[in-house]
This record gives C-alpha cells, sequence and structure tokens, in this order.
C-alpha cells in the first residue's frame, strides 16, 4: 500500500476540559444556559424564556433536565433559594465563560504578526514557569501543564472581564 498523502501538524491550540465537561455542554441548548447564566443569576423559567428569545424552544422540563447536568459536571451551580407564597425557586449561575465565535477565513492572515510577536512574548513567560511547577520527586502526576494553562486561563480572564466592564 503507497500513502497518498502525509502532512505535519503543528500543535498551536490547547482546549482544556474534562470529559464531564465535555459531555455537559455538547449539547446546544445546554451551552447557550451556560453564555445566559454566565452574568446573572436565573431561576429555570427565566432561563427557558431566555432560551425562547435565542431560537431554543424548550419546556421547562427540559430546562431542568439540562441544569441538572450542567450542576452535575460543575458547571452551574444553585446561588439563591426563595420561597414564595409555598413554592421554592432556585436560581442558578455560572463562573465559566464559553467562548464561542466564528473565526472569519482571513483571520490567521490578518492577524499573524500580532499573533507571533505576541505568542512570543509569553512563551518566554512560560519557560521561565514550567520548571517551577514540575512536581519535585514526587511519583504522582506532573501537573505543570495544567497549571500553567491555569493560570493563563485566569488571567486572560481577567482581561477579557475587565475589557467588558469598560
Amino acid at each position: 500500500m503507497s500513502t497518498l498523502l502525509e502532512k505535519q501538524i503543528k500543535v498551536n491550540r490547547i482546549v482544556t476540559t474534562s470529559i464531564e465537561h465535555a459531555r455537559a455542554i455538547e449539547d446546544p441548548a445546554r451551552a447557550k444556559i451556560m453564555e445566559i447564566l454566565y452574568h446573572q443569576a436565573l431561576s429555570a423559567d427565566q432561563i427557558s424564556t431566555a432560551l425562547k428569545k435565542t431560537g431554543y424552544k424548550k419546556a421547562l422540563t427540559t430546562v431542568r433536565h439540562h441544569l441538572e447536568i450542567l450542576k452535575e459536571s460543575g458547571l452551574v451551580e444553585i446561588v439563591r433559594i426563595e420561597e414564595s407564597r409555598g413554592a421554592i425557586t432556585k436560581y442558578y449561575s455560572t463562573s465559566t465563560k464559553l467562548l464561542d465565535f466564528q473565526t472569519p477565513v482571513d483571520f490567521d492572515s490578518t492577524y499573524s504578526k500580532v499573533i507571533h510577536n505576541t505568542s512570543t512574548k509569553i512563551e518566554k513567560i512560560l519557560k521561565g514557569l514550567t520548571p517551577k511547577t514540575a512536581s519535585k520527586g514526587k511519583k504522582s502526576e506532573d501537573y505543570s501543564q495544567y497549571l500553567v494553562m491555569e493560570i493563563m486561563n485566569r488571567a486572560m480572564t481577567n482581561v477579557l472581564e475587565k475589557s467588558n466592564k469598560k
């Protein structure tokens, strides 16, 4: 058998998630719920209404099912419980920002210089962090890559949050 095509692929993206998180947000409605809950706590009924406004017509029982899946994965939490006329209403929120966007076809060529220059600067910082995070003689797993990603993730979140508040 002869090889008809072979090419090298350079790794240029890392997505951090767990199997539980990936399964929880695989449904587009659940991803939309995450987006809706990011800046405000809402009840299941309010989430259902917000979903309908974005084109997802889901029954309240379905929304509650989606919330349970997101809650079990740790992506959504109950932040408030209220009692009104003997009924209990739970309010949900999330601390996870989901970045969902479509890049234009010319994105890489348009921003290649900015990406390259900035990546080079960040690489220097990360190279300095990696040896500090390596396990010191322990037989447990080495979480240095995860730790560096978490540092970057939190720094990026802080920058994006501050730019959104302006």
